[in-house]
């Protein structure tokens, strides 16, 4: 079931800019990119070409939930939450023709905690939009930013904040944090996605959830508000329904966690071929 679809197109700009130097080694899980962001501090990210398509390349930078600490190898490959929903469909996007960009912690947030409270930061948004810059300049086509459970976060606030070649194309957020942990005793456990200046978000947004997501911070039916905010031309919410668990049961926190419906297990393909639909101007 689709609900909340708003559809007015508008042009994406892409400006050419030079590819900033960065250590980079290739595999079989993409490349490893280093980038230097603030003084001494690095981030890596891990970069998988999209299969050539008609339309031209299109490719989406991924922003996991938890403490998005991935500990990506020199051969960009996962070595924690490798088994997040964005991950198992990275292969499913790039084979749909977008590129993909895993993002890691920077070096000074590589703990379980991860990004914490940085989600909703300043700077967190800016180390964001040297990847976006770096990989729009290399791959000359739109970059658009998406991020899952409390990834989502991260994604909303880039995509508030950055402007020019750092800006996103479009947002997408999958199985958003609403609403704030039950006894949240960590101040990152408080935050949601209206910490953010929604209204300052006016690219194209596509926001996900599921019917039977029963994890506490994700209700689906909380994601009208997210539109009703969001100033995008282009606006679809979507409920998606099926997979291997029945709505109905209870919220609770243990829902959170991969393999539920919350992390759309055993639907990754539907949700990929989503996204790559609406990424391409259609809809979901």
């Amino acid at each position: 079931m689709r609900v909340s679809t708003f559809t007015s197109l508008i042009a994406a700009a892409v400006t050419t800019v030079a590819f900033p130097p960065a250590a980079i080694t290739a595999d079989a899980c993409g490349e490893a990119v280093t980038l230097t962001t603030r003084g001494s501090t690095t981030m890596r990210y891990s970069f998988g070409e999209g299969k050539p398509v008609p339309g031209g390349p299109l490719t989406l930078v991924l922003m996991i939930g938890g403490g998005g600490y991935l500990d990506l190898d020199d051969q960009g490959c996962s070595r924690q939450l490798s088994r997040n929903v964005l991950v198992r469909m990275r292969p499913l996007l790039n084979e749909a023709g977008i590129g993909t960009a895993i993002v890691d912690t920077p070096s000074d947030l590589r703990t379980v905690e991860g990004f914490g409270v940085y989600r909703i930061a300043a700077d967190h948004a800016q180390d964001l939009g040297m990847v976006i810059a770096q990989v729009r300049a290399r791959t000359q086509g739109p970059v658009w930013i998406a991020g899952h459970s409390r990834g989502s976060i991260s994604a909303a606030n880039a995509a508030s904040r950055l402007t020019g070649d750092a800006a996103p194309d479009g947002v997408i957020l999958l199985s958003a944090m609403y609403t704030v942990a039950p006894n949240a005793r960590r101040q990152w456990a408080a935050h949601t996605v209206f910490f953010v200046d929604l209204n300052a978000i006016k690219i194209p947004v596509l926001v996900i959830g599921h019917a039977a997501d029963n994890c506490v911070r994700s209700p689906a039916d909380q994601m009208k508000n997210v539109i009703a905010k969001t100033r995008g031309a282009r606006q679809q919410a979507v409920t998606v329904t099926g997979g291997p668990v029945a709505p109905g049961r209870s919220p609770n926190m243990a829902a959170c966690e991969v393999l539920q419906p919350h992390d759309f297990v055993e639907q990754e393909a539907e949700v990929a071929a989503g996204i790559a639909r609406f990424m391409r101007g259609g809809n979901y």
